[in-house]
């Protein structure tokens, strides 16, 4: 019932005749409230007086007829003279009008005398009247009526207002944070903040790891005699089984060391025992050892033999022990039974017993275990060549590895008692209640655990029941004591509480009492009720009799559905098989069930009445989602459910939220409409209201927590349930869907906060949609990815929490690798995320299409040609070296990444920022680099694997053909020369000039790198509105001679040992190397000649704070200094073959400016090469997500530089995360490859500041740079005029510029010349093609230019040392290029740039010759 909503209002105004005196005439007065009419069930049905009622049976928007709706009504047991007086509303007026003329009236509609209101008579159909109303909705808000009798002269309203249709506009105007009307059709949403909704407890992944490294669960006895066992006597363990004896617990165990065979019995019982047991060939045997094998003290009986435990104590702890030495290796196993006194002690009520059979077999032939399938079986005994133990003991494997990042003494213990487990239901909720305590110990990756067990046991790849007869309720006793545990959980920690609900999602409620046994009882009536005591219903009943399970709610709808299908038997399997229940499941129950039903047609409605019924019962205590009953059992059964669920505490939760069992109401109301929008909203108010009961110690708080599972579980029902009806939608209509499901899966969130940030985005985009906002697609394109993001990052989370259990205990327990696989997969299936991801897709080329992005973002634009690899991962393969040609196809890069040798082009479907580290790489290589936004082009491109292609990147396009190899060897062949290699790179080692610390007036190429000297060439030049922050700098060599000093002897000597492991390629030894350097001492010298100059400039010294703070600001030095051995910065020189040991470091230290904003400017646009159009991107706080890889795409503009006061903006930010800082001081690397040509070392070595940021989720609805237009245009004409004024202080070369924002003003933080940037005109690349011809015509070429010598290699590259000309004006910039050649002389760019490398030459020098 799309684009229309319920309303009973007091009357605008009614148009009722003067002159006709009716008894209880409409309300003339103006609009005063508006109240929920009481809808009885689904199809909205208004009850009008005892006998009879409304129903609204179709009201529908005609797809055909645009805005055109119609309303059908029916009014039941009434008069046949029954008319609707009824007149329209537009918005904001509060009286009525007639709709304008035009529209067709239904027949026999009249104007009142007053013509104020429409009079229709209902046509007449036995005992209902009905009408049938279309009406255009354009320019009205809703209709609304009142019904009379004119026979009687009787008014039919509802309690005493009147009725009305609200003919909705469209659904995203009604959105979180707006005020809605309580409508019958629709729910009232609360004006709320969606910032109420926040819950900050979520515990991150290095939080999980480190919890689960600091805090080991605890050993209890007997984890410490097995210790002792393998650790003291090198025992190897064959197999080994713990028992529960009541609160305590009895190990058996069977181990091997040196050819001896011997069984261990261990327990923390502490009265004496006596062992009762014997030997067994066979299963059920009994058999007395042998006299030579019974331990001292034992009496030998007929068939079986007795002996002693004897006390022993470890670490302080006292236990019980017997030894068994075995003589012959044919036994199968032990059977036992303990005796206390003369208390008799069994395993429940069966004996306990050791299975030998699961130790190592001394033959080829291998027996597995019976509970093995057959797939995993073959798989397993292929294994068992290479290490048999993995079979017979899978917690002893081949790599230390297999459990990592699991709670595996947790799972381990899991895996001991899972035999007993599947003897019941019962068994394995009791045992998962007492393992409870164990999974807390171990934090979130113990939870993990218990809920990887549930999931394999509510996915039935566990066994429910083995010839063990259980009550029902007994299981629904068991149930309630395990979530009761997860309950005191819930409460005590809150950032474990939706790994928790998971938890209790796959188990269900349980419950004390008669919960459990009327499933047991209830189906004895339904039989004796329906004469069906035999047949499929019989063997049902024993079933249930004897062991009820989740099985049995899929099997009762089955039932259900036969019967409404008119008895056909083919609907009953359907319904089975749907749900995983085949023949042979139904036969291997303990009770099996054979038959078919075959019922009769007059059973029919007795049967579908009670079973309706029955399936609460079942519900209530199988199902953890089920509406139905967890709202029962929150709110009290109605009274329908009389006959059943008898004595059941049926008691209302106390406390609930005024009107909280109305809305619920509402919600079941409308379970089964079509159009889903009401009941979504419906939900969605209900967990809203809800939620403050769920954060605190309520009463039966289990109870609200299956509520709130089931209302989220049919939030994401519906919304499947919509997808159809959503084909043809409006990208309003979707978008509000998405806003829905965000909340819904924000809901559920332990840390949801970056979720309600995606909330209030979608809210904005639709708001801008509705006022035409020229933006708005652009804006909510913005908040697509990052709400991707948000999917693709809790993905990750669930993968990294819950992958490695689901493979450690599923390799314990025999679980299908194929199950095993796709296990985080299914998890996030089974919620929110994967509908919301489904909407998104839908949504996407839609925004796409509005905003005019295409579908490719190209960042590096080159015409390429290569074979097709596909990829997971760019940083798996970054090191790699390709040996032709190739096109990296690649799902996830972050950024920061190199691109391997060989490589011409990568295409991904993430979003690095466009001037990302890997970008500028891209570019930097003349490598073709772009972002897909199209999954079906990205999938088409994959499909070509192995296949050579040629790609011509356009502007928003890429084009791609297949090329023969032939072609492709041709156009490789134009660029190498056969036979020759390039030079490696050079670079000359810095030495210490006697300084420790400088300030900016000192800055040299022979002090400091490039990153230095620019900052101090702009102090004093940039315009007066810019400011430069003040600098000084730990000069090169100061690293080197503070590591030869005395004091750091023992430091000096570890890093010379590591680097000789480094020379061997030992690449580990790189964070040794980083770990030892922190142990530098600062010299005394160093110490105040830094204070001295960072105080003669103005800049607070960390020491006058405190000697801590020195400490942490030397820690940073240190850290900045140790990163030239981080593995990507060592791996590049290598990669050019650059002497690592030549390569020095400068640190310049600089006081962090708190910024608002920081950006990086390109004064060539990077993507198009247009040298008249500059190129930024901004983000929210310190520039380090800009530079670093952070996830998200930062706001990017470009400005004409003949129009800066006109940017354009190409994207808003997705970036859900920023970094803040208040005062502090940064220590910045500066090496010496900093802008070395073929290298470029900018980018990667770190920068450290003295404090840590403060990672803060961004809000941009509250950003004036995203919301407010004016502002947004000030701020970026002001960032693009700094990158035009400071290219021109470096003559016109393309600058990359690094800056923030802060109150308004400008800060310049550094600058380098750009890379790539550069576009040459037709006649300038002639002029360079024969240059180029030229230098690949010798192999060595030498340019002296003033003070400097430079080799031009075979591909165009210049290296060599640079040093500055004794005669280089003082204010000349380090970055004005000098003159190789016309082409370059013309554009200003020096021969690295004409030879086709980046811009960078550190001369002074503007004269040059050749």
């Amino acid at each position: 019932m799309a684009g229309v909503s319920y309303y009973a209002a007091a009357a605008a105004g009614t148009g009722r005749p003067s002159v006709v005196q009716f008894g209880a005439a409409p309300n003339r007065s103006r609009w005063v409230s508006r109240t929920r009419l009481r809808r009885r069930n689904a199809g909205g049905r208004f009850g009008l007086d005892s006998n009879s009622e409304l129903q609204v049976e179709e009201v529908d928007v005609k797809p055909s007829s645009g805005s055109m709706v119609e309303i059908e009504l029916v009014a039941t047991n009434t008069g046949s003279n029954l008319a609707l007086h009824w007149g329209a509303l537009q918005p904001g007026r509060s009286e009525w009008v007639v709709p304008p003329a035009g529209i067709r009236l239904p027949e026999g509609t009249i104007r009142t005398p007053d013509d104020a209101a429409l009079r229709t008579p209902f046509k007449n159909s036995g005992s209902n009247s009905t009408l049938k109303i279309e009406i255009d909705n354009q320019g009205l808000e809703s209709i609304e009526f009142v019904i009379v009798d004119e026979a009687q002269n009787k008014w039919f309203k509802n309690n005493g207002q009147n009725f009305q249709v609200h003919m909705r506009p469209p659904a995203g105007h009604h959105h979180q944070g707006q005020q809605h009307s309580a409508t019958a059709g629709s729910i009232g949403r609360k004006n709320r903040d969606v910032m109420q909704l926040l819950s900050k407890n979520a515990s991150t992944n290095d939080q999980v790891n480190k919890a689960a490294e600091a805090t080991p669960s605890k050993c209890t006895v007997l984890d410490l005699f097995i210790k002792s066992l393998q650790e003291k006597h090198g025992s190897q363990v064959l197999c080994k089984k713990v028992f529960k004896l009541g609160e305590k617990e009895i190990l058996a165990l069977m181990s091997q060391v040196q050819g001896s065979t011997k069984v261990h019995l261990a327990t923390d019982h502490v009265e004496p025992l006596i062992l009762h047991w014997a030997l067994a060939q066979k299963p059920g045997e009994w058999k007395a050892p042998p006299p030579g094998i019974v331990p001292a003290g034992s009496t030998l009986l007929e068939i079986a033999c007795e002996s002693p435990f004897s006390d022993a104590e470890l670490n302080g702890l006292h236990y019980q022990v017997l030894e068994i030495e075995l003589d012959d290796d044919s036994y199968k196993g032990m059977p036992f039974v303990l005796r206390s006194n003369q208390t008799w002690i069994k395993n429940s009520t069966s004996d306990f017993y050791l299975d030998f059979s699961r130790r190592t077999a001394k033959s080829s032939e291998v027996t597995l275990p019976f509970s093995f399938s057959p797939i995993l079986a073959k798989n397993l005994l292929q294994k068992s060549s290479q290490n048999p133990m993995l079979i017979f003991f899978p917690c002893i494997k081949g790599t230390s590895d297999d459990s990592k990042g699991t709670a595996k003494a947790l799972l381990e213990r899991i895996a001991d008692l899972e035999e007993d487990a599947q003897r019941s239901l019962m068994h394995r909720f009791n045992i998962a209640a007492d393992l409870v305590d164990q999974a807390k110990d171990a934090g979130q990756l113990g939870l993990a655990g218990l809920l990887v067990w549930m999931k394999f046991m509510a996915t039935r790849q566990l066994i429910w029941n083995k010839n063990y007869n259980v009550k029902p309720r007994e299981i629904s006793q068991a149930q309630d004591r395990f979530t009761d545990n997860l309950q005191s959980l819930y409460k005590m920690y809150p950032q474990h509480r939706e790994m928790l609900r998971m938890i209790m999602y796959t188990v269900g409620r349980g419950g004390q009492g008669d919960v459990g046994q009327r499933i047991r009882d209830e189906i004895l009536v339904i039989q004796r009720n329906n004469n069906c005591m035999g047949g499929m219903m019989e063997e049902w009943h024993q079933k249930l009799h004897n062991n009820t399970s989740p099985d049995d709610v899929v099997i009762c709808q089955a039932l259900m559905d036969y019967m409404n299908s008119d008895l056909d038997i083919k609907v009953y399997w359907d319904t089975l098989n749907k749900n995983g229940i085949t023949k042979e499941r139904l036969l291997s129950y303990d009770h099996p069930i054979h038959s078919e039903p075959n019922l009769k047609s007059e059973q029919k409605e007795g049967l579908l009445h009670d079973l309706t019924n029955y399936m609460r019962s079942l519900k209530a205590v199988h199902s953890g989602a089920d509406l139905e009953s967890a709202i029962g059992t929150c709110t009290g059964y109605t009274s329908e459910s009389q006959g059943f669920m008898v004595g059941v505490e049926v008691n209302p939760v106390k406390g609930l939220p005024s009107g909280f069992p109305e809305l619920l109401k509402f919600v079941l109301d409308h379970i089964e409409d079509k159009s889903v929008e009401s009941l979504v909203e419906g939900l969605l108010e209900a967990r809203a209201a809800l939620r403050p009961l769920l954060l605190s110690s309520t009463e039966r708080l289990k109870d609200l927590i299956f509520l709130d599972i089931a209302l989220d579980s049919t939030v994401r029902t519906a919304i499947e349930r919509s997808f159809e009806n959503l084909n043809n939608a409006s990208s309003e209509k979707i978008m509000y869907f998405i806003s829905l499901v965000v909340e819904n899966l924000a809901l559920s969130t332990d840390d949801n906060e970056n979720l309600l940030c995606c909330l209030k985005g979608w809210n904005h985009a639709l708001e801008m949609s509705k006022h035409s906002d020229d933006q708005w697609a652009l804006y909510a394109k913005a908040f697509l990815d990052r709400t991707r993001l948000a999917l693709a990052t809790k993905g990750e989370e669930y993968h990294d929490i819950l992958q490695p259990s689901a493979e450690y205990l599923g390799s314990l327990l025999g679980i299908e690798q194929w199950t095993v696989n796709i296990f985080t997969e299914e998890i996030i299936r089974s919620g929110s995320a994967a509908s919301l991801s489904l909407l998104l897709n839908r949504l996407d080329p839609v925004l796409r299409n509005v905003a005019n992005l295409g579908s490719w973002q190209i960042i590096s634009p080159v015409d390429v040609a290569g074979y097709v690899v596909v990829v997971d991962q760019l940083l798996t393969v970054q090191h790699k070296s390709y040996d032709k040609p190739t096109i990296l196809v690649v799902e996830g890069v972050k950024g920061e990444e190199e691109i391997p040798d060989g490589v011409v082009a990568v295409l991904t479907p993430d979003m690095p920022d466009v001037l990302s580290h890997v970008s500028v790489r891209a570019r930097n290589s003349k490598v073709l680099f772009a972002t897909c936004f199209d999954p079906k082009i990205l999938s088409e491109l994959e499909q070509n694997e192995g296949k050579v292609l040629s790609l011509k990147p356009a502007s928003v396009d890429i084009s791609y053909r297949e090329i023969p190899e032939s072609e492709l060897l041709v156009s490789s062949s134009i660029d190498t020369v056969d036979g020759q290699k390039a030079p490696s790179l050079s670079l000359a080692k810095k030495q210490f000039l006697g300084k420790y610390a400088i300030s900016a007036e000192e800055f040299s190429d022979e002090m400091v790198g490039a990153k230095s000297r620019n900052i101090a060439y702009l102090n004093g030049k940039v315009p007066s509105w810019v400011s430069v922050p003040t600098s000084v700098a730990l000069p090169f060599g100061t690293f080197e001679t503070v590591l030869s000093d005395k004091i750091n002897k023992e430091v000096s000597q570890k890093v010379k040992i590591l680097t000789e492991k480094l020379d061997q390629g030992e690449l580990g030894a790189l964070s040794e190397i980083r770990n030892v350097l922190l142990n530098l001492t600062a010299p005394t010298y160093l110490v105040s000649e830094l204070k001295e100059k960072m105080q003669s400039s103005g800049m607070p010294w960390p020491g006058d704070e405190g000697e801590q703070r020195w400490e942490q600001a030397w820690t940073a030095i240190k850290k900045v200094l140790a990163s030239k051995w981080n593995e990507r910065a060592y791996l590049s020189t290598r990669k050019v073959k650059l002497d690592h040991s030549n390569l020095s470091m400068a640190v310049l230290v600089q006081q962090i400016v708190s910024a608002d904003y920081a950006f990086v400017i390109h004064t060539t646009n990077p993507s198009s090469g247009e040298r008249s159009e500059i190129y930024a991107e901004v983000v929210k706080g310190l520039g380090e997500t800009l530079v670093g890889a952070y996830p998200g795409r930062a706001m990017s503009f470009v400005c004409s530089k003949n129009n800066l006061e006109s940017p354009k903006v190409l994207g808003y930010p997705s970036k859900p995360i920023g970094l803040f800082i208040q005062k502090s001081i940064i220590f910045r690397s500066d090496s010496n490859g900093e802008d070395l040509e073929g290298y470029a070392g900018a980018g990667l070595y770190d920068s450290v500041p003295m404090d840590k940021e403060e990672q803060v989720v961004l809000d941009y609805t509250t950003d004036p740079l995203v919301t407010d237009c004016s502002f947004r245009t000030s701020t970026l004409s002001s960032i693009a005029r700094a990158g035009y004024d400071i290219e021109q202080l470096y003559g016109g070369s393309p600058q990359d510029i690094e800056g923030v924002v802060k109150d308004g003003k400008i800060y310049i933080v550094q600058t380098r010349p750009q890379i790539g940037g550069e576009e040459l005109e037709v006649d300038e690349l002639l002029d360079l093609q024969q240059l180029r011809r030229h230098i690949l015509d010798h192999l060595r070429v030498y340019l002296v230019v003033v003070g400097v010598v430079v080799e031009v290699r075979r591909d165009g590259c210049v290296v060599g040392d640079t040093t500055h000309a004794a005669a280089a004006p003082l204010d000349c910039s380090p970055n004005i290029p000098i003159l190789s050649s016309p082409a370059a002389a013309r554009l200003g760019s020096h021969p690295a740039a004409a030879l086709g490398g980046e811009a960078g030459c550190e001369s002074s020098s503007r004269d040059a010759v050749h």
